[in-house]
């Protein structure tokens, strides 16, 4: 029998789409996606399956603002129609551009995104604890005003202002698994789990129903690489390695660690939860279900860190 091809899970952040620099035009975001498209499709001309995975944070915050100033003449969606509205968007955004760049170099492949649902627990103390962070910052005065006006809930964000948090509890199971086996085995590159997924929990009768949170992107990509047997793992986010000891002059970036020495610099406070801290937890969840490896590394470097040239690499 033929050797099956590598399959890789890539994590895109949110910003990576929508930078807290343009102004939100779709002509912006197409042409950002465009660029990224660029270096992912290195990974596909060299044989090996792609999935993509990616945020929606500032995305799905803005959905929920215009909802917040429409409120009057428009009636609110629920908090998980939201997140499938950005999966919806971010993702055709995301598979047209990935397609163009293929046949660009004339790889005649196709993408498509799926709307995928997670499933979290009812009981998940995330739902009474709202820590994710989504949409855009405010100053205090303006996020004491808006909370008052919709009973938002807003923190200080490393200094750069205030966000709203909601939910995010933990995924237990991504429904929408066969969907996305079916892709890779037709040779359809899957763009799944966007945002984390839709949150769903199930009830009594064994039926879904969405809640109000937005999970984890890095964790739900955790979940899927493991459930999909990936032997890589890659988290893109905006430094070329990890680094230990960050901003101080013992500072030292780190090209591989293994999964033991992860935990311990986690432990020691080196990945703080609003830093490296949750890519690592990742990471870990991921390779203590799986048998592959993990890269967190900057988009540029994605497939020079396949290669063993970049990035820092997490290993069993």
């Amino acid at each position: 029998m033929a050797k099956r091809a590598e399959r890789i899970v890539v994590a895109v952040g949110g910003n990576a789409s929508y930078p807290p620099t343009i102004k939100g035009l779709a002509e912006e975001q197409f042409a950002l996606m465009t660029s990224m498209c660029q270096h992912l499709v290195r990974i596909v001309a060299s044989g090996r399956k792609l999935i993509l995975t990616h945020g929606n944070g500032p995305v799905i915050g803005n959905i929920l603002f215009r909802m917040a100033k429409t409120s009057n003449e428009l009636p609110s969606m629920p908090m998980d129609v939201c997140v499938a509205h950005s999966q919806g968007g971010m993702g055709y955004m995301l598979q047209q551009s990935l397609m163009n760049v293929l046949w660009e170099h004339q790889l005649r492949l196709l993408a498509s995104s799926i709307v995928t649902q997670v499933e979290v627990a009812a009981d998940d103390p995330g739902f009474s604890n709202p820590t994710k962070p989504v949409g855009r910052f405010f100053s205090k005065e303006d996020a004491e005003r808006i909370g008052s006006e919709t009973g938002w809930q807003f923190v200080e964000d490393s200094g750069r202002g205030y966000r709203r948090v909601v939910p995010s509890p933990e995924p237990l199971r991504i429904i929408d698994m066969p969907a996305i086996e079916a892709f890779l085995a037709s040779g359809v590159i899957p763009i799944a789990a966007g945002g984390g997924g839709i949150p769903v929990v199930r009830d009594s009768k064994g039926n879904f129903h969405g809640v109000p949170a937005v999970i984890d992107k890095d964790l739900t990509s955790a979940l899927l690489a493991a459930e999909i047997g990936a032997e890589w793992f890659i988290m893109l986010t905006g430094v070329d390695q990890v680094a230990i000891d960050f901003g101080k002059p013992t500072q030292r970036f780190l090209s591989k660690m293994t999964r033991r020495e992860a935990e311990e610099f986690m432990a020691d406070g080196q990945f703080p939860p609003g830093s490296m801290g949750p890519k690592i937890t990742a990471a870990l969840r991921y390779l203590q279900r799986g048998s592959g490896q993990v890269i967190i590394t900057a988009l540029d470097k994605v497939y020079d860190a396949l290669e063993g040239r970049a990035g820092t690499r997490i290993v069993v």
